[in-house]
């Protein structure tokens, strides 16, 4: 048995609770560096293809729609194959991938590219949160779900300033290649330092009857049977399309009148994604205070008056509303899938994880394409107004998460009496 690892998981101080979540910000990094490679460099490809920022941000859209259209692909292969050799050959191919993005002739080779990427991309967000369940001792798994999340915020601010940077010397298809390599040296940090899983059951295809736990028809019946659970989709879905909404179209405003910044201050924006790193690691000491809900709405409330402030022509009022949408977007969504894998049953834990995660990339996907069409017709004011509506709709699904999981004689394996999904 693992260093530090009893039968309910690795504990917070152990050698293997720091070596699951060293490996795990490694993952987080090599992922959302390629995933959002392009944000920083939109403008520029815009230049590039003479094309309309709608057109260039589908760039984002079609890796995220990748990823989502491949996160219950993912937690099928994981639930056979196990979590770890799951991720590592998610993230293997996707650098692959990645290191050819920049040699893309065209707009459309690109996004058809970068699709393909994302949906390799989708086999580490698809099973990071039942892996860390599985690994994590419960009393922990907030504080190793925010690690976690913190790690996807260096990685998605390293790799829009590494590409803006290198962009401003070299173009787009450096910047792009430049994160590329990043995600090449998470990747080889992450085979390091990840150690064996010791939670994991394999679910072997069904012969002549279903598995323990039942065939994916019944894990995925499990994962949509609670409110709760539909409720912290719809956060997923909203709060993440309203995010992605203006770290795709800020570049544009900022480069405008009457900001007229360069491309390389436009992406020292994105270290606002500090603020991200420090709430997603914060928040799960808060929840341990004040519980999940209470949090989780203050957070969604908070994020909207941040968004608020990006309308004001004021730089300083742009940089703080910046930094507070950031911090509580990531609040809330550390709060929610950390939620998601407490509350979902355990022998549906993979695919709650996969359906938050698929809501989390279609509301990048289709809010963040919808939020460039507001752009382009209506201008910076009205994006502003999309994004405040959007949290304005989360904080209503929340009330779903008043509604208890409904009651379910105990899994196969687990012990009698066993409370799952409690929220």
């Amino acid at each position: 048995m693992a260093a530090g690892r009893d039968t309910l998981g690795h504990r917070a101080g152990s050698a293997g609770y720091r070596r699951v979540t060293v490996a795990m910000t490694a993952a987080g990094i090599a992922t959302f560096a390629q995933l959002y490679a392009v944000q920083a460099v939109l403008p520029g490809m815009a230049d590039d293809f003479s094309a309309a920022a709608s057109t260039v941000a589908l760039s984002v859209s079609f890796a995220t729609a990748g990823l989502a259209a491949c996160v219950l692909v993912w937690s099928g292969v994981a639930d056979r194959f196990g979590r770890v050799g799951t991720m590592s050959t998610a993230l293997a191919v996707s650098t692959v991938l990645g290191l050819a993005a920049p040699f893309a002739p065209e707009i459309w080779s690109l996004l058809a590219l970068r699709a393909l990427q994302g949906a390799f991309l989708g086999g580490v967000p698809a099973v990071a949160m039942a892996y860390l369940a599985e690994e994590i001792a419960p009393a922990h798994l907030s504080r190793a779900a925010g690690i976690y999340i913190a790690g996807n915020t260096v990685g998605g601010m390293s790799g829009r300033l590494v590409a803006g940077a290198v962009a401003d010397l070299g173009g787009w298809r450096w910047g792009v290649g430049a994160d590329s390599l990043l995600a090449l040296a998470a990747l080889a940090a992450f085979l390091i330092a990840v150690p064996p899983a010791r939670g994991f059951v394999p679910r072997p295809r069904a012969r002549g009857g279903p598995p323990d736990g039942g065939g994916l028809l019944r894990r995925l019946g499990g994962a949509v049977a609670d409110p709760g659970l539909l409720a912290l989709y719809a956060h997923a879905l909203l709060l993440m399309g309203a995010f992605v909404t203006v770290y795709n179209y800020l570049g544009f405003r900022m480069m405008d009148a009457p900001f007229g910044l360069s491309q390389t201050l436009v992406a020292f924006l994105f270290a606002a994604y500090l603020a991200g790193t420090v709430g997603s690691a914060a928040v799960g000491r808060a929840v341990e205070r004040f519980g999940r809900h209470p949090v989780l709405l203050v957070c969604v409330a908070l994020m909207a008056a941040g968004a608020a402030l990006l309308r004001l022509p004021a730089f300083s009022a742009v940089a703080a509303g910046l930094l507070v949408l950031t911090f509580f977007f990531f609040a809330a969504h550390t709060t929610a899938s950390a939620w998601v894998g407490h509350r979902a049953r355990r022998f549906a834990r993979a695919q709650a994880a996969a359906l938050y995660t698929l809501a989390y990339y279609l509301g990048s996907s289709a809010f963040g394409w919808l939020g460039g069409l507001v752009y382009d017709t209506w201008g910076w004011g009205a994006v502003v107004g999309y994004v405040v509506a959007l949290c304005a709709l989360a904080l209503v699904s929340g009330l779903g998460l008043r509604a208890g999981p409904k009651a379910a004689p105990p899994e196969r394996g687990g012990a009698p009496g066993e409370a799952h999904g409690t929220g």
